[in-house]
């Protein structure tokens, strides 16, 4: 299953692809869903996340790429130890230059063990994903920055 956010936001291209630290994963955390952040290396390649959920739950994602040029930031972060029902997670971040704007495209793909589960499991990753929108604005809002 694949879901794609894009969010323009008003600061310029340094500014946002810098910004790709621990404050800002810690920001973007969803506040229902209850995750202890264990270990953040940050977004190069071979960098690790590890997150604790409730019912002894992990998630291990390990950082497989990450570009950067003049008009884009990249990174991919793939999941090593997923939790239930997750059997495959794919994300890449990606920040492109928009002339006085920036978007950021979160570009997930992900799998369950079976094709139903998948679907059921597609809006909830979808709302949370949806939820960084308004963050991001206000996140990187000039006037924050």
């Amino acid at each position: 299953m694949n879901i794609i956010i894009r969010t323009l936001v008003t600061a310029d291209f340094e500014q946002v692809h810098t910004a790709f630290d621990e404050r800002l994963f810690k920001a973007l955390a969803p506040p229902l869903l209850p995750v202890k952040l264990v270990r953040f290396d940050g977004s190069k390649k071979g960098d690790e996340v590890h997150l604790n959920f409730p019912m002894k739950m992990k998630w291990i994602s390990l950082i497989t790429d990450n570009q950067l040029d003049k008009n884009q930031m990249s990174f991919i972060d793939e999941g090593i130890k997923l939790p239930f029902p997750l059997t495959f997670w794919k994300h890449e971040h990606i920040v492109l230059r928009k002339s006085n704007q920036t978007e950021i495209v979160d570009n997930i793909n992900y799998h369950t063990s079976h094709k139903i589960l998948d679907w059921l499991v597609y809006p909830l990753l979808y709302i949370q994903f949806l939820y960084r929108k308004p963050v991001y604005k206000k996140y990187f809002h000039k006037k924050n920055i």
